[in-house]
Formats: C-alpha cells, sequence, structure tokens
C-alpha cells in the first residue's frame, strides 16, 4: 500500500478498535456512531466517511484476526499434514501473549455478546467469517499443490472457518478465562480436531 492508504487503513482499524471497546462496554443500544467518532479521535463526518453504520465500523478489527491466522497458516512449513497446520495456526493466533492479547480478547467476548441483540452486527459478523472462508481457498489450493479437488478444498476452507467461528462464539457466552482451560485457544484446537478428522494426515 501507499503512504495514503496505510493511514486511511490506519484510521479505520483506530475506529474498529474504538467501536468494539464500546461495543463490548455499553452494548449495541448505548452505543453510537457519535460515540465512536469521540473515542476514536475523528470527526462524525469521518467516520461516515468510512463507515456506513455503527456496526461495520468493527469490520476491519475482525478481519484483521481472521487475516492473522492465515497469514500463520500460510507460514506453517509444508511438510507438516494440513490437519496439523490448521491446528496448529488457529492455536497460535489464539495464544495470549501480553497485556493486549487480554484487552482484545475482552473486547472480542463484549462484542459478540452484544451482537446476539443486533441482527446487523451478526450480518457483519457473518459477513467477515464468508469472506474469511472465500480467502482460505487459494492458500488450502496452493498447499495442496494437485493434491485435492475443488470440492475437498472448498469443504476444509468451509471446516476450518467454522471451527475458528464456533470456538469463539462459545467462548464468547461463557466465562472461561482468554488462556488455559476453557479458553478460544483450547476450543480452536477441538473444534478443528472436530470438522477436520476426515482429511489425511
Amino acid at each position: 500500500m501507499n503512504l495514503t492508504e496505510r493511514r486511511k487503513a490506519a484510521t479505520q482499524l483506530e475506529i474498529a478498535r474504538a467501536a468494539a471497546a464500546l461495543f463490548a462496554e455499553r452494548g449495541s443500544d448505548g452505543t453510537t456512531a457519535e460515540a465512536i467518532a469521540e473515542r476514536a479521535g475523528v470527526s462524525l463526518r469521518t467516520f461516515y466517511r468510512y463507515f456506513r453504520t455503527k456496526q461495520d465500523s468493527v469490520a476491519p478489527l475482525l478481519a484483521f484476526g481472521a487475516r492473522r491466522w492465515q497469514d500463520l497458516l500460510a507460514a506453517t512449513p509444508r511438510d507438516i499434514p494440513l490437519p496439523d497446520a490448521l491446528e496448529q495456526a488457529a492455536k497460535s493466533a489464539m495464544v495470549v501473549r501480553d497485556e493486549d492479547d487480554v484487552e482484545s480478547f475482552g473486547w472480542t467476548r463484549g462484542l459478540l455478546r452484544a451482537a446476539v441483540g443486533d441482527p446487523a452486527l451478526l450480518a457483519v459478523w457473518a459477513n467477515v467469517n464468508q469472506v474469511s472462508e472465500q480467502q482460505l481457498v487459494p492458500l488450502l489450493a496452493e498447499r495442496a499443490a494437485g493434491g485435492a479437488d475443488d470440492l475437498q478444498i472448498r469443504l476444509t476452507a468451509a471446516a476450518a472457518t467454522t471451527a475458528i467461528r464456533v470456538a469463539v462464539e462459545v467462548w464468547a457466552i461463557g466465562d472461561a478465562p482468554a488462556d488455559g482451560a476453557g479458553s478460544a485457544a483450547e476450543l480452536a484446537v477441538r473444534c478443528m480436531r472436530e470438522l477436520t478428522a476426515g482429511l489425511g494426515r
């Protein structure tokens, strides 16, 4: 990206962080575009330059999380069987490394809880997962290198994306900590094993 595009992406991500924090703190009804703009330190006009609605504003942050685990998958050595590579990438993406990660898991939990009563917010979450699944297809196709047909690749992409989504959702509605027993990382490994059990190792 050029400098202008990087600045735009940075502004979008800053707004998204502010929005996620507010949804987590106040729920959907208590969060407004005005409050998000104020928290992010931008004008309301700037907010609407980037996003149509308050719900749309969290999409860049959710998409960032999806790209993180895909990047980890891409970096996994090719000699590792695909089910193991998917599992390792999912676990690594959700491991708590520092206080920033603890904070991120906190707003993720609050955001997904807020989405339960907000169809528009649920739609944003669903769309991010759909896009993530589509992005995963060429990554898996490259890794398969002719060893799987299009149906297998698409099913694997759907299963892997669903595993991540379900793990995060189940963790979010519960009270387990961000790290350790019952964490999103632990649930992601369990879901990935269940949904990719039919893949060859």
